[in-house]
């Protein structure tokens, strides 16, 4: 057994002595985070999967307790009835030198191409409304930061525009000249990155939401906007449209007033994929959707 599996089966025995590992595999699709999943023999007989997710630097940097804090919010979650993966073991640093948490292993994958669109997006829609509305009263969440903070500091950021194309300069001016946002919502839990890609489906149905390492509190809003964009990205403007509408519906104590202005947020901190690597064809496609949610957002705000 290589040094890797060697400290894969430790982490399985701290949480049960009787565990023994039988295989380790590399799960793709994190970019935040090393994704290893782990197959083992349990005490009782039992064969299961889990996960290990090793968070990457540029994360612990940013929050050097985010292993800790998303082990905690899964919890949370799992208690509120939401489905995402059931929090195992948070280890800090004692097998790795970063720490790391295991969590339950769900057979699904995102879904680029759905058979039924309509019904895709109604359970995104669905789930995405489940989220916002968590009673947090009784709940201790003072370990999730302030999310309307770290797009503040986005704001701020001054960086080179290498693509004028998609009016960041523009976006930018209007933001700042109407800072700060007056808050018309309640606080909720925010996921800070719901997007197709970190849903997880089965047989169409909405299985898992994973990857909720950019979570924290703040304007349901700030989540809307940037689910709106994803989904134009991947299903066209048409779904996003629909998808707008079935969350609208299903959250009637949300005031909309200022969501042009996140949508505007979203489509700042969505800029930068010409760089990902798009096929030509995609990206441009991409590029008149972004233009066209940006345009939609500030003909809107000048209507205000």
């Amino acid at each position: 057994m290589n040094n890797e599996c060697s400290k894969f089966e430790q982490l399985v025995q701290k949480l049960d002595p009787g565990n023994k590992l039988i295989r380790t595999w590399e799960l793709k699709g994190g970019i935040s985070a090393q994704v290893t999943g782990l197959e083992l023999l349990q005490s009782t007989g039992q064969i299961i999967k889990m996960v290990i997710r090793q968070h990457g630097d540029n994360d612990l940097k940013r929050n050097p307790n985010i292993a800790a804090d998303e082990h905690k919010l899964l919890g949370i979650l799992k208690s509120a009835g939401l489905p995402v993966p059931i929090p195992y073991y948070f280890e800090s640093c004692g097998v790795f030198s970063k720490p790391c948490i295991l969590i339950e292993f769900i057979e699904g994958k995102p879904e680029f191409t759905p058979s039924n669109l309509n019904d895709h997006i109604l359970q995104i829609a669905i789930n995405l409304a489940k989220i916002h509305r968590v009673d947090c009263a009784n709940l201790s969440l003072s370990f999730l930061p302030k999310l309307e903070n770290s797009y503040v500091e986005m704001l701020n950021k001054e960086r080179v525009i290498k693509d004028e194309g998609l009016n960041l300069s523009l976006i930018r001016d209007v933001l700042k000249s109407f800072m700060p946002l007056s808050s018309m919502n309640k606080e909720v839990i925010l996921h800070g990155d719901y997007w197709p890609g970190n849903i997880l489906w089965k047989e169409d149905k909405l299985v898992s939401i994973i990857d909720w390492e950019d979570s924290g509190l703040g304007d349901p809003l700030a989540d809307l906007a940037n689910s709106q964009l994803e989904i134009s990205f991947q299903y066209g403007m048409e779904a996003m449209n629909d998808f707008s509408n079935q969350y609208k519906s299903m959250m009637p104590e949300v005031n909309f007033t200022n969501l042009p202005f996140w949508q505007l947020f979203a489509a700042l901190r969505l800029s930068s994929f010409p760089e990902w690597g798009l096929e030509k064809s995609k990206e441009n496609i991409w590029r008149e959707r972004h233009k066209s949610f940006v345009h939609q957002a500030i003909t809107q705000i000048g209507k205000n």
